[in-house]
C-alpha cells in the first residue's frame, strides 16, 4: 500500500518537478526512506543532498532562478527546519516559487515539549506563503497542490510540515464528503494583460516623454526581445537591477547596466535627468538613484499588485506580465523621432566603458579585483552562468561583467546574503549540466559555506556533459565589502572583526581533485581564466587581490566621501594603501572635497 510519502513524491513529479535539495534525519526519515524506495523504482526525480540545509534551500531558490520552475528543497524537523529559512527568506525576497517539505515530531508529542518537537507553523508564518501541516492521510493531496500552485501563482516560498507518524501512514484517497477539499494538479496561467484603455493611458504617457527611462528588473525574464523592442520604439534608456542584469544583454549599446551603490554614472545619469521612468518588472528600493518626486510621469508593469507604485508615485499601474503587456503596449506606442536621449545614453555608456577599462588596469598590490573581473568578461563563453556573493564580488560583477544572450548571472539580490554564490554556482549546473558555470566568491564568504560545498561538487562533477566548474575566490583576508562600509561611515576598519583567516585555497582544490591555479601578479590571471575554461575538470581559481581598491561607485555622495575620509584620519589600519589605491581611482578630487569639509574654518 502506498503511504502518504510515496503518494507526495509521485505528486511532485505529476506537477512535473523533478530536482530536489535535502538533507536527511530522523524528524524526515518516513519520506527518506519513500525516496529510497522510489528511487530504485526508477521513478522519475532527483535527490541531491549538499552539506548544510541552508545549502539546500538557497538552492532550490537559485534553481527557481535559473529553470522558472518551483525550487524543492527538504528538511528534518527542528535544527534542520530552522536551517532553511536563510535560503527561504532568500526566495522570499527575490520572488521565487519554492516548496519546502520539512519533517515534524509525531502528532501525538505535539505540545509536550518532546525532543526537536518547535512550533513550526509559527517559525516558517512570517517566511512562506503558505505553511500547513498535513494532519491526515487524506489532507496530504490538498496541502502539496495548495503549496506548487501558490508558490507558483504568487511567486513565494510555501512550507509543508510532515508530522513522523503521518508520513508512513496508508494513503487515502479524498472522499466525497463534508469537510474533504479534491484538488488537481496545474497552475493558472499568469500571462495577465491589462485592459485595453490602461495601455492607453501607459502610451500616452510613455509617447509624450522625450526622456525616457526604462528601470528593467527580474520580473522582465522572458521579456528580452520586447523590452529592447520598446525601448527602441521611444527612444529609451535602458537600466537593469542587479538581479535584472541577464534580462538585457550587455551589448545592448543603450542598455547602462545597474544602478545604485554598485552601478554605473551613465545609469544614474539616466535616472537622474530622465522625464519619464518606466519600470518593468523591478522593485528597485534605492529612493535615491530615482528621480525626484515631480521629476518624471511614471508607469510601471509588475504581476505583483503591492509592488505598483511603491518606489516611485506612478501615474499609470499596470498589473500584469511584463512579456505579455509590452507585447499589448507596442501597439499603442509611437516610434520616436528625436533620438539624441537615446544617443547620448550610448555615448555615455562607450566613455563609462573606457573609464571601467582604465580604472581595471590600475596597479594594485598585489592584484586589482576589478581588473580579475575584466579579464573574465572578455573571456565568458557564450552560454555561461555567472553568480557573486553579496560581498566586494557583487560590485565587480555589477560593474565589469556584461552578459552577452545567453548568458545567465543570479545573486541573493534583496536578502543580499553573503554566501549563496556557492549553491548557486552549484544549483545552475545540476539544472543545466551541459553550460559552463563561473562562481566567483570572496575568501569570508568561501570560508562561511563556500568551502563544504566543494565536497558536493567533488561528489557530483563527473556526471555533467560539461565539466567547466570554475570557482573564482578574491583572496584579500578581509570582509572587503562590510570593512568599506564602516569607512563610509566614518569609522576606520574594526581588523578582531575584519580580518578573515589566510589559507591556500588552491591547494585545498588540489586536495579534494580538482585543479587549483594560485595567482598572485597580474599577468598571471588571463592565463589562468584561459586554462580553467579548456580544462576537463573543475577548477579553483586562487587570487590574491588587493583589499584596498575601493568599491565605491563613480557618483560617490559627499556625505559617504566625508564619511571616508574621517575613518581615515581615526586610524584606519590600511589608511596608507587605501588613500594610494582610491587615489588610482580617480576618487582623491571627493576626499579632497571631504578633507575641506572637515578642516576647521572651511
Amino acid at each position: 500500500m502506498a503511504t502518504v510519502s510515496d503518494f507526495i513524491i509521485d505528486r511532485l513529479i505529476e506537477w512535473d518537478l523533478h530536482q530536489w535539495y535535502g538533507y536527511p534525519g530522523d524528524g524526515i526519515g518516513g519520506f527518506d526512506g519513500a525516496l529510497d524506495k522510489a528511487q530504485k523504482d526508477g521513478k522519475d526525480f532527483r535527490y541531491i543532498r549538499p552539506t548544510h540545509e541552508e545549502i539546500a534551500a538557497f538552492m532550490a531558490c537559485a534553481h527557481a532562478k535559473f529553470t522558472g520552475e518551483v525550487g524543492v528543497c527538504i528538511a528534518t524537523s527542528g535544527p534542520g527546519a530552522i536551517h532553511l529559512l536563510n535560503g527561504l527568506y532568500d526566495a522570499r525576497m527575490d520572488h521565487q516559487p519554492v516548496v519546502a517539505i520539512v519533517g515534524q515530531q509525531a502528532r501525538v508529542s505535539i505540545g509536550s515539549d518532546y525532543q526537536q518537537q518547535i512550533d513550526l507553523e509559527r517559525i516558517f508564518q512570517d517566511v512562506a506563503g503558505f505553511v500547513e501541516t498535513v494532519t491526515t492521510p487524506m489532507q496530504a493531496q490538498l496541502v502539496i497542490d495548495r503549496a506548487i500552485r501558490i508558490a507558483a501563482a504568487e511567486r513565494c516560498p510555501t512550507v509543508v510540515i510532515l508530522p513522523a507518524d503521518v508520513q508512513r501512514l496508508t494513503m487515502e484517497e479524498p472522499r466525497l464528503e463534508h469537510f474533504v477539499s479534491r484538488t488537481g494538479v496545474g497552475h493558472p496561467s499568469t500571462a495577465v494583460v491589462p485592459p485595453s484603455e490602461e495601455l492607453e493611458r501607459a502610451a500616452a504617457v510613455l509617447n509624450a516623454g522625450s526622456k525616457v527611462a526604462m528601470l528593467v528588473g527580474a520580473g522582465a525574464h522572458g521579456a528580452t526581445d520586447e523590452v529592447i523592442a520598446v525601448a527602441e520604439t521611444l527612444g529609451a534608456g535602458i537600466v537593469t537591477t542587479l538581479l535584472g542584469k541577464d534580462v538585457v544583454p550587455g551589448d545592448v549599446p543603450f542598455h547602462t547596466q545597474q544602478s545604485g551603490l554598485l552601478g554605473s554614472k551613465p545609469s544614474y545619469d539616466t535616472l537622474m535627468d530622465c522625464d519619464t521612468l518606466f519600470l518593468v518588472g523591478a522593485n528597485f528600493p534605492y529612493g535615491e538613484f530615482l528621480p525626484k518626486t515631480g521629476q518624471a510621469r511614471g508607469v510601471q508593469i509588475d504581476l505583483a499588485p503591492a509592488n505598483l507604485s511603491l518606489r516611485y508615485p506612478m501615474e499609470v499601474n499596470l498589473l500584469g506580465d511584463a512579456k505579455a503587456t509590452l507585447t499589448a503596449l507596442q501597439e499603442h506606442l509611437q516610434r520616436a523621432t528625436d533620438r539624441s536621449w537615446q544617443e547620448g545614453v550610448v555615448a555615455s555608456m562607450t566613455t563609462w566603458n573606457e573609464t571601467l577599462a582604465a580604472s581595471a588596469d590600475t596597479e594594485a598590490e598585489p592584484v586589482n579585483p576589478r581588473y580579475v573581473f575584466h579579464t573574465l568578461n572578455e573571456r565568458l563563453p557564450q552560454n555561461s552562468i555567472v553568480t557573486a556573493d553579496a560581498g566586494s564580488t557583487a560590485d565587480w560583477y555589477g560593474q565589469h561583467i556584461k552578459l552577452g544572450r545567453g548568458m545567465d548571472g543570479s545573486l541573493s539580490g534583496s536578502l543580499a546574503s553573503m554566501l549563496a554564490s556557492m549553491p548557486y554556482a552549484l544549483a545552475a549546473k545540476f539544472a543545466h549540466p551541459d553550460r559552463p558555470v563561473v562562481c566567483t566568491i570572496g575568501d569570508g564568504a568561501f570560508q562561511m559555506l563556500g568551502m563544504n560545498e566543494l565536497i558536493t561538487l567533488k561528489r557530483h562533477w563527473k556526471e555533467w556533459a560539461d565539466p567547466r566548474f570554475v570557482v573564482l575566490v578574491l583572496h584579500n583576508d578581509d570582509l572587503a565589502q562590510v570593512s568599506w562600509e564602516m569607512r563610509e561611515a566614518g569609522d576606520p576598519r574594526y581588523d578582531t572583526s575584519q580580518l578573515v583567516e589566510d589559507m591556500n585555497y588552491a591547494a585545498y582544490a588540489e586536495l579534494l581533485g580538482f585543479r587549483g591555479i594560485r595567482v598572485e601578479t597580474k599577468d598571471d590571471v588571463a592565463g589562468a581564466w584561459d586554462a580553467a575554461f579548456a580544462a576537463d575538470q573543475p577548477v579553483l581559481i586562487d587570487v590574491v587581490t588587493d583589499a584596498n581598491i575601493p568599491p565605491l561607485p563613480p557618483h560617490i555622495s559627499f556625505t559617504e566621501a566625508k564619511g571616508f575620509l574621517t575613518a581615515l584620519l581615526k586610524g584606519d589600519p590600511a589608511e596608507g594603501a587605501v588613500v594610494v589605491d582610491s587615489g588610482r581611482q580617480v576618487a582623491a578630487q571627493l576626499f579632497a572635497k571631504a578633507k575641506s569639509a572637515l578642516t576647521p574654518g572651511k
